[in-house]
């Protein structure tokens, strides 16, 4: 293997697809064993039951779409809210003094106790797991928006100031910039917390949804169907990172790529 791999060359390409046929090969091999494949399942079977939701019997669309629709509303739910919080106590000291506690009480809570009562509020339908997604997602943002509204150069606003900008102007010409930039880094982790809300919510109570087809399958002690759901899930938790990171690229065109900062 050489020692260096550029990446997203066709090298590095062809070395990520050779190590999923490697461990593909050794599960296969391994799963002949009839103990080893009634906890681990079987590739083919897996495979087959893949196959069957989406051609077959083509009957995971609407469990798959319930998902992605919480996903996407929690992610973007929790985003705007963390957004918005974020700036505000970034800019208001005396209000961030006030609440510290608490939100770092509320940081601290395991947000799955959260479920039931989200349960008994909202119900089985989707606004219970896109509440319990929401709180994953919106303490990732605040803090990251925080942190960057926090950061600014305090010469940055000095020099602002003297050339006259404004409160206004302030906020759209540094605060939001800045914030921005620390936003799009937790974006990448917060689209994956969403899709986990979604899904644990699912799996503690509803009636449709992936996590539902994979409770069923344990309820059954039915493994290759729950792996089925593993690997559906996390295709489609790798195709929205995906178009978040293709968001960040159109958005934050204004930032220098890494290492044009030196060349200045």
């Amino acid at each position: 293997m050489p020692k260096l791999i550029k990446p997203g060359s066709a090298s590095l390409r062809l070395w990520q697809l050779l190590l999923l046929v490697v461990i593909l090969l050794v599960w296969h091999v391994a799963s002949r064993d009839p103990k080893v494949a009634f906890f681990f399942g079987e590739p083919l079977k897996v495979w087959g039951r893949i196959w069957a939701w989406f051609v077959t019997n083509a009957d995971i669309y609407t469990h798959l779409g319930v998902t992605l629709t919480e996903t996407v509303l929690a992610f973007f739910i929790g985003t705007i809210a963390g957004l918005g919080f974020g700036l505000w106590l970034g800019l208001s000291p005396g209000a961030s003094a006030i609440l510290d506690p608490y939100i770092k009480a509320a940081n601290s809570m395991p947000r799955v106790i959260l479920a039931p009562i989200f349960g008994m509020w909202f119900g089985l339908g989707i606004w219970s797991k896109v509440a319990l997604a929401v709180t994953l997602v919106f303490f990732i943002v605040f803090f990251n928006v925080y942190q960057g509204v926090r950061e600014v150069s305090p010469t940055l606003l000095d020099n602002a100031r003297m050339l006259g900008a404004r409160r206004r102007q302030l906020l759209r010409h540094v605060y939001l910039p800045s914030a921005t930039s620390w936003v799009f880094s937790s974006l990448h982790t917060s689209v994956g917390l969403a899709f986990v809300g979604a899904v644990v919510g699912e799996y503690l109570g509803s009636a449709s949804g992936v996590g539902y087809l994979i409770l069923q399958a344990e309820g059954t002690f039915d493994v290759n169907t729950v792996f089925a759901g593993i690997i559906v899930l996390t295709a489609f938790a790798l195709v929205l990172d995906a178009v978040v990171g293709i968001g960040e690229k159109r958005l934050m065109k204004w930032q220098p790529r890494s290492g044009e900062t030196e060349k200045i």
